[in-house]
């Protein structure tokens, strides 16, 4: 048989499995309410960074705050943003200290001293209180104390009593100090996953059904072979999933930039999670066993793309996830506007557990279809 009939062969088998799949009402209402949940959740999540360190400070006399406010000029240079408070009972309530309802809520404030500069500039010890809430991390609250000394050095006019020797700053991972990425970024990779393993226990649901009731039997008794049962699942599984993740970043705006970049590296997590769904529907003796086979898989396969929600270098175990490649391509692309030169490990890395799980898939679905 020639190639064009193989071709019209593996197309009947795929309209076939189209007819099944629309049949599953199941699936179909749970991709379609993911696809609305996914899109209304993005556009609700903050589009906007704040990199700066918002302080209450109570101080009197406006003199004195622009006392203040010159000898802290590097904490402003280092995202410190001052807040001035009249009073300090408008500073406890800002920073929760007393009951009230303030105009903005603060995690940290500073209630100054009344003679605090006059102490200051005679090196009289004075005292000064801190207010942080029970969520402000342990080293922000040591920042806040040495901050309030080097302010009492500064209006005295000393020097700070120590020498900073000359030292080179080594910052681990990629410094996106003035170019954080918000959550909406963040979270875009997480969408895409999503919509990929969601039709993976789709693609996996059809071929533990199909297995169970013997319906590959059938298939493989007419002109057609087993290779063409196991290339229609493949072609199936991908073009769905590839078409629900490009159709969720479409309506997330995340194909303005690094389009090329999104479309191969979601491509490449089309093919990924379907020899995934290939390994879950040719394992699972039934449809529980199919769901056990795939939230095996999913679970690890999340957590590169939760990883992103996290500021950092990922893990080195994070980093040999199948999945790991597909984030990093999606982020750098969207985010940071990377070409395909720039996330080409990347998309390496994923080519390579691509021909892994869409081998093993394969490989497994043929030896349960010869085994009937």
């Amino acid at each position: 048989m020639n190639r064009f009939s193989r071709t019209r062969i593996i197309g009947v088998i795929i309209r076939k499995d189209l007819r099944e799949y629309g049949r599953d009402r199941f699936f179909v209402l749970v991709s379609a309410l993911g696809l609305v949940m996914v899109v209304t959740i993005f556009w609700l999540l903050p589009d906007g960074v704040d990199e700066s360190i918002a302080v209450g400070v109570r101080l009197q006399g406006a003199e004195r705050m622009g006392a203040l406010t010159a000898g802290t000029a590097a904490g402003a240079d280092q995202g410190m943003e001052m807040v001035p408070f009249a009073s300090a009972e408008e500073l406890q309530v800002a920073v929760g200290a007393n009951e009230g309802d303030p105009e903005r809520e603060l995690d940290i404030g500073l209630e100054f001293p009344e003679d605090f500069v006059e102490r200051s500039l005679a090196a009289e010890v004075t005292t000064v209180k801190v207010y942080v809430r029970g969520g402000v991390p342990e080293e922000v609250r040591g920042a806040m104390t040495s901050f309030v000394r080097e302010v009492a050095l500064a209006l005295a006019g000393h020097e700070l009593p120590v020498t900073m020797p000359a030292v080179e700053t080594l910052i681990l991972g990629e410094d996106r100090a003035g170019n954080q990425v918000t959550l909406r970024e963040k979270m875009r990779p997480l969408y895409a996953f999503m919509m990929l393993m969601m039709e993976t226990m789709a693609l996996g649901a059809l071929v533990a059904a199909e297995v169970q009731s013997r319906t590959v039997t059938a298939i493989i008794t007419t002109p057609a072979r087993v290779s063409d049962f196991l290339a229609a699942k493949a072609i199936l599984g991908t073009l769905i999933a590839f078409t629900e993740a490009i159709l969720v970043m479409a309506l997330i705006g995340a194909l303005g930039n690094g389009l090329l970049v999104v479309v191969i590296a979601l491509l490449l997590g089309a093919m990924l999670v379907t020899g995934f769904g290939l390994i879950a529907g040719a394992s699972g003796r039934d449809y529980m066993g199919m769901m056990f086979f795939s939230l095996l898989f999913l679970v690890p396969l999340m957590i590169p793309a939760m990883a992103t929600l996290f500021p950092g270098t990922a893990s080195a175990w994070v980093q040999v996830l199948p999945s790991y490649g597909l984030v990093q391509a999606i982020v750098g692309a969207t985010a940071y506007g990377d070409g395909v030169a720039d996330v080409l490990p990347h998309l390496a890395t994923l080519v390579a557990w691509c021909a892994v799980a869409f081998g093993a898939g394969l490989l497994i679905l043929k030896r349960k279809v010869e085994s009937l």
